[in-house]
């Protein structure tokens, strides 16, 4: 469902995987005041390309690298520039009012999955309606709305305070990107 990040490239018979830094849908200062344009170059361009680089340059933990791309891959393309009133409509808001009835309490309920996080990780919604967390880099299938818990992902510009940083996530959410998510689910 989600191999939209790997290329298949043939060399003499054999087809190695190569991993494509996706370019982002935003400016990399229209995610502010949520997001900066100092963590879009650091969180972005440093760290998830180094993901990349790594998979295709064979260096490293093959599986970590590959999950790592993966997963920042669906994160950074979810994003828009920020809104006060961002509501999922749509499948994704309907989505969540089935699972959760309200935003609000789909927020309050992925708040408290997120906040369990000990160190590094990710949260994210499923397929199933579930929030769940990944320890570490992974590759699940079932992602609909992913949230980096690692501390490069909120520290250059929220510090050590990750409510707020979660709050914030929700005003740059895509739910035209998330509702196409949530269509591949049925």
């Amino acid at each position: 469902m989600y191999n939209f990040i790997r290329h298949i490239t043939l060399n003499e018979g054999k087809t190695p995987k190569t991993l494509v830094h996706t370019k982002l849908p935003y400016a990399k200062d229209e995610l502010e005041p949520s997001k900066s344009k100092d963590t879009i170059d650091y969180h972005y361009g440093k760290l998830y390309k180094g993901y990349v680089t790594r998979f295709n340059d064979g260096e490293g933990d093959a599986d970590f690298n590959e999950a790592g791309a993966f997963l920042h891959n669906l994160y950074f393309t979810q994003f828009q520039k920020p809104t006060s009133s961002n509501e999922p409509d749509g499948s994704a808001g309907e989505f969540i009012t089935k699972h959760y009835k309200t935003f609000d309490k789909f927020k309050d309920e992925f708040e408290k999955t997120a906040m369990k996080i000990q160190g590094s990780g990710w949260a994210y919604l499923a397929r199933d309606g579930s929030i769940k967390t990944i320890a570490n880099h992974e590759i699940k299938q079932d992602i609909i709305v992913l949230i980096d818990w690692w501390e490069h992902a909120f520290s250059l510009d929220y510090q050590a305070d990750k409510k707020s940083y979660l709050k914030n996530q929700w005003k740059i959410m895509n739910w035209n990107v998330i509702s196409a998510r949530v269509g591949l689910v049925s």
